[in-house]
């Protein structure tokens, strides 16, 4: 008995060395400390999209996980503004990035979101035909069936379109198609013209020649970092860790041209020249980050169109919802941030 006591004491040693090593290995030090690198559990739930070169930088570079923990960040892809809107209505993601005006006829139509942040001014959407199509003007589209996604700024940019060339909808046949099948149908001769979104429209445009017969800076809305209003309550903090590191993001990829290509090029999976021409040529990041009157004057000439195509009860809750879209203070305080630490 006297012999087995100096062994119960090694084996009662390993034990606490063991359970010692147990609770450091869930985020617990020797000392009670919580490790900060430790699993937080999910904090935010975001979004990226090929539309959104920022996301795809951010969630590359794994700055908010860095930031706010290991597993903390659950990434949702969005093939459009309109899947990201349908996203934040369903609550799978607490910040998701449209333009602008999906944006505002989601906050119209009762989904309780604020614009908290302007990702870029992208020359994202224009008219786009076949090589071999006789089209060359959009007053010629009358008649014609035109490939577009419901509630995105292209569907936006074709309505604005049609309406300065003296057409409406109803003189045309509107297909329903996301992004991707849209410029599929262009390209089988389902459809005389599509309303493009990058890159699908640098792709068609290099790859196969197709044109774009109409572009207009002014009809294409802002990109606009939205979040959910109860998160925002919740979760100041994070949501101001996310603007900033769309901030940081934003600097990275006018420092890091290139290496910005790539990454859109890999994420997306398209050639780097057609990620060029979305990112270098079409989308402009040298922009203030603060949503305000410059959208806001974007937006006020859409409110006309949107009531006339029934896509709001009236104007004058347009007009509400416009007045209370933007919660610029998230990105007031992110202004210039180009570090995770700033």
């Amino acid at each position: 008995m006297t012999r087995s006591l100096p062994l119960l004491a090694r084996i009662g040693g390993l034990v606490a060395a063991f359970g010692l090593l147990a609770g450091c290995v869930s985020g617990e030090n020797a000392d009670g400390s919580v490790d900060a690198q430790a699993p937080a559990g999910v904090q935010v739930r975001l979004d990226y999209a090929y539309y959104n070169p920022e996301s795809l930088v951010i969630k590359e570079q794994g700055w908010l996980e860095q930031e706010l923990g290991p597993g903390s960040v659950e990434w949702v892809l969005s093939q459009g503004s309109n899947k990201a809107n349908e996203n934040l209505r369903a609550n799978a993601i607490d910040i998701g990035s449209t333009a602008g005006t999906p944006a505002l006829l989601a906050r119209a139509n009762g989904s309780p979101i604020r614009s908290i942040d302007v990702y870029s001014r992208p020359e994202w959407s224009a008219i786009v035909v076949p090589r071999d199509s006789t089209i060359t003007d959009p007053a010629q589209l009358r008649g014609q069936k035109i490939a577009a996604t419901q509630g995105t700024d292209p569907y936006f940019f074709l309505l604005q379109t049609l309406a300065q060339a003296g057409l409406s909808a109803s003189d045309v046949e509107i297909v329903n198609l996301q992004h991707s099948d849209g410029k599929i149908a262009l390209e089988r001769g389902d459809v005389a013209a599509w309303a493009g979104l990058d890159p699908f429209m640098a792709q068609t445009e290099l790859e196969v020649g197709s044109r774009l017969i109409y572009r207009n800076l002014d009809f294409n809305s802002y990109g606009l970092l939205n979040a959910d209003e109860e998160f925002l309550v919740q979760k100041p903090d994070v949501a101001q860790t996310v603007v900033r590191a769309y901030e940081r993001a934003r600097a990275w990829i006018q420092e890091n041209p290139d290496a910005a290509v790539q990454t859109l090029a890999t994420a997306a999976s398209i050639k780097p020249e057609i990620a060029r021409q979305q990112l270098l040529t079409r989308t402009q990041l040298d922009i203030d980050p603060v949503p305000g009157e410059p959208q806001r004057a974007v937006l006020s000439r859409l409110l006309p169109l949107l009531v006339s195509d029934g896509l709001v009860r009236s104007e004058q809750e347009a007009r509400t919802a416009l007045d209370t879209l933007f919660e610029p203070r998230f990105a007031e305080a992110a202004r210039g941030a180009t570090s995770a630490g700033s």
